[in-house]
């Protein structure tokens, strides 16, 4: 057999067709995975929201609806039982973390008492600003059975009511931040 001579057109040809086979390779698994990550994604939520959340008997997921806030987009998802609102859960972010964004799950009662919080992601300092998480510290505990109305969301540093968590006061600020945002649009959507 003879070999082929290597020019320019005949590498292009190749780099061509290994870049089409790659494509369509990838374009593939992407097309088996993208409902099964997807269902994954509405399964996750769906934990979160029975940690922020009490007893409910609807889908929050089905009833979930945007709302537009000066700082951005917050998802609600309306929990029901019987019917009736029981509570509502908010997710929220700030921008103004340590690391950058922090997106959090926060569960009002109908009567704009927060029930729980639950971060979703960030990418705080591990061992200092990641100590918002539930299974390290007891920061996100301080906020359960709180009003916003009464209870100040802001750190004592800054003349509110939450006990920062030590060496990482921008993060606990975001962390409020993100919560304050929340309220307030819950007061405006479901407080009447």
């Amino acid at each position: 057999m003879a070999k082929t001579e290597s020019t320019f057109m005949n590498m292009l040809l190749a780099l061509f067709l290994v870049t089409l086979l790659s494509c369509t390779a990838l374009s593939s698994v992407f097309l088996m995975t993208k409902d099964a990550i997807a269902a994954s994604k509405v399964k996750q939520k769906s934990v979160l929201l029975k940690e922020v959340l009490p007893e409910f008997d609807n889908d929050p997921v089905a009833e979930k609806f945007s709302v537009n806030t000066p700082n951005g987009e917050i998802v609600f998802y309306p929990a029901r039982k019987n019917g009736v609102l029981v509570a509502a859960a908010a997710e929220t972010f700030s921008m103004k973390g340590y690391a950058g964004r922090i997106d959090i799950l926060a569960g009002f009662m109908a009567n704009g008492i927060i029930y729980n919080t639950v971060v979703i992601s960030h990418k705080e300092t591990p061992g200092l600003g990641s100590k918002m998480e539930a299974n390290q510290s007891s920061f996100a505990a301080q906020f359960k059975d709180k009003n916003p109305a009464s209870f100040r969301l802001k750190v004592k540093k800054d003349g509110g009511d939450v006990d920062a968590i030590t060496a990482a006061t921008v993060s606990s600020r975001a962390y409020c931040d993100a919560l304050r945002t929340a309220h307030d649009a819950f007061k405006t959507h479901f407080l009447k």
